[in-house]
This record gives C-alpha cells, sequence and structure tokens, in this order.
C-alpha cells in the first residue's frame, strides 16, 4: 500500500464528502479510492469511518486521525513547493473565492496585472457573496469583505480598510436633484443591499451618526445587480470606496453627500490553515494587498 496516496484519499473523502467526489478530485475511481480507504483502516488497525450505503460519518479515531492527515500532508507539499519553486516566479493552481465586488466589479482592475506578475501561476476563480468552506471546496485562499473579524479560530490577514460611500448615476441626480445633506434623502430613492439591512448608519467627520431607512421600492441581494441599478440611475447606493473608485473617476457614478460615510469594511484574506503559505498563496495576498494601498493613496 501507498500510505501517502491513501491518507490522500481519506483526506479528499472527508473534506469532499463523498467518495465519488473524492475520486475526481483526485482524478481516480471509485473503486481505487474504496481500495485505499480498507488498506488504510486494515494497516492503522482501526476503523475510520462509519458508513452504509448512503453516507458516512468519522469515528473519534477516524477524526483525529484525518487532522493529522491534514497536518502531514500540508507540510509535506509545502516542503516541496519550497524546494521546487522558483521564490521570484511561484507556479501553480490557485482556487480562490471571492466575493462578486472583487471577482467582478474590482477584477479588471488587478487581474490583468497579476497574471502578468505572475505567469505560472494558473487562476480558478469561483465569485459567490456566500460564505464557502474553504476546506470542502478544495479553495487555496478567500477575500472576504466584513467588519472587523471577532472569530479568532478564522486565519485572516487584512489586507485594505475602505470606508463605504454613497453614490448616483448623473441621470439620477439629474432628474431627482442633489441631496444637500441627511434630511433630503428622506425624498430620494436608497436602494439596498439584502445582506446590509433595511437602513443605512451615516456618519459625519465630526462622529456624529444618524440612521436612514433603505430599500423601500428596491432590495437587492446580489452586489452586482446593485450596481447595475446604480449605473442604470435607479437610485442612491452604498458601496465601499474601492468598489466605485473607476465609476466615479470616470463620472459613472458621483458622490452623494460626500462629508458622511457608511461606516468602513475590512478587506480580509482568510486561509484554510494556519501552516506555511505556499509560494503561490503568499504572492496573491502581498500583490492584492499592495493593489489596494495603490488605489488608496491614488
Amino acid at each position: 500500500m501507498d500510505q501517502l496516496s491513501a491518507m490522500r484519499a481519506y483526506r479528499s473523502i472527508i473534506e469532499s464528502g463523498s467518495f465519488t467526489q473524492a475520486a475526481e478530485r483526485l482524478g481516480t475511481s471509485h473503486t481505487s479510492v474504496s481500495r485505499l480507504l480498507r488498506q488504510l483502516e486494515t494497516h492503522l488497525g482501526v476503523r475510520l469511518l462509519n458508513r452504509n450505503s448512503r453516507n458516512f460519518t468519522t469515528t473519534e479515531a477516524g477524526a483525529r486521525y484525518y487532522r493529522d492527515c491534514v497536518d502531514i500532508l500540508d507540510r509535506m507539499d509545502a516542503a516541496q513547493q519550497r524546494l521546487s519553486a522558483d521564490p521570484e516566479q511561484p507556479s501553480g493552481l490557485l482556487r480562490l473565492s471571492l466575493p462578486h465586488a472583487v471577482g467582478a466589479l474590482e477584477l479588471a482592475q488587478w487581474l490583468p496585472a497579476f497574471m502578468q506578475r505572475h505567469p505560472r501561476i494558473d487562476l480558478d476563480l469561483s465569485c459567490d457573496d456566500r460564505i464557502v468552506d474553504l476546506v470542502k471546496g478544495g479553495f487555496d485562499l478567500a477575500i472576504r469583505i466584513a467588519g472587523p473579524l471577532r472569530d479568532s479560530a478564522l486565519v485572516a490577514r487584512e489586507l485594505a480598510v475602505s470606508e463605504r460611500v454613497l453614490v448616483a448615476a448623473p441621470r439620477y441626480v439629474a432628474q431627482r436633484g442633489l441631496p444637500r445633506g441627511v434630511d433630503d434623502l428622506s425624498g430620494h430613492a436608497l436602494m439596498a443591499y439584502v445582506g446590509d439591512g433595511p437602513s443605512l448608519r451615516l456618519t459625519s467627520p465630526g462622529g456624529a451618526e444618524t440612521t436612514v431607512e433603505c430599500g423601500e421600492r428596491l432590495r437587492l441581494d446580489s452586489i452586482l445587480a446593485l450596481h447595475a441599478a446604480a449605473i442604470a440611475g435607479l437610485g442612491i447606493a452604498a458601496f465601499t470606496r474601492l468598489t466605485v473608485r473607476e465609476d466615479l473617476a470616470a463620472g459613472r457614478l458621483l458622490r452623494i453627500l460626500p462629508q458622511l460615510h457608511a461606516g468602513q469594511r475590512h478587506y480580509y484574506a482568510i486561509y484554510p490553515h494556519a501552516r506555511q503559505l505556499a509560494p503561490k498563496v503568499r504572492a496573491y495576498t502581498e500583490f492584492m494587498r499592495a493593489h489596494y494601498a495603490g488605489a488608496q493613496a491614488s
């Protein structure tokens, strides 16, 4: 038995949740994965999984062994990458989970430069505003836009902090006028992103806060749709300054009440494991950190 292959098969079974998906991930057959698991259990002298025809659960020993497998295999992979990789030219497939704001609205600002700088890194991008399981999804890294993280179990690095600003299209301003103060917003169409709730908390330079209701006529559960609605002139919306900076520079959107902001959002790089980062992961993290620093400076 090739114990390392059996350990990789076992890890894939746990992380993918099925023998079939584990086989697809490893590029082999269901039969081969099942055989490796049986051989591994025989070799170890313990049962790792309780299984029936439809599903499985890990035994207590199986859960402990899975954690050991992850630690051993990750360390081996990192050691091999450090030996074989040119530190100036990291390589390999990098699987990223990105929110739509980064993977779609901001993509043209960073992707061409990253691919030019790192020609040996292949990218597999998944854009979804829902929180995904990085381990089960097989992702190397995720970017998240959120408030300050409070969960110490997450392995995260802050890439940037960006204010949320109110914006609207010139067409909307021409039709409805330009609000001069917070009180004027009651007569305007404030669109809502469902993930933010039904109200916006606006803060002045002096720290005074005002809460305004939004989404009375239009609520959307997609940042992409909210952006499209704003560009189309359907109302006022809040985005991070990083998301709409090129729209503002090009005149596609205008700042509304620029003396106010709707809070801050933190951009984080999230890792599945707190271990030595692979060169490709480190390269992407450092690139995005520099990209956001440059974007905010400009």
